[in-house]
């Protein structure tokens, strides 16, 4: 999951080498942190979230797969 994550924010920001992504699990949820450069946030969010929102769907599906449940947190 943290592969999939760093790929498609690495694909979306300006500066892709500032992008990093922790994956920590506890009681059966992954909760995965990403972390990008300042200027970069607007562009993982998205208009009215609709990235952000995109992302967590596509975590959500391979999670899935693992009979697990998972939460995207967007750093600063």
């Amino acid at each position: 999951m943290q592969e999939l994550v760093a790929y498609i924010a690495r694909s979306l920001v300006d500066k892709p080498e500032v992008v990093t992504v922790t994956v920590s699990e506890e009681d059966g949820v992954v909760a995965v942190g990403l972390a990008v450069a300042k200027e970069d946030i607007g562009k993982v969010i998205g208009k009215q979230g609709r990235t952000a929102r995109a992302i967590r769907t596509v975590l959500a599906a391979r999670a899935d797969r693992d009979n697990k449940r998972s939460r995207l947190d967007i750093l600063e």
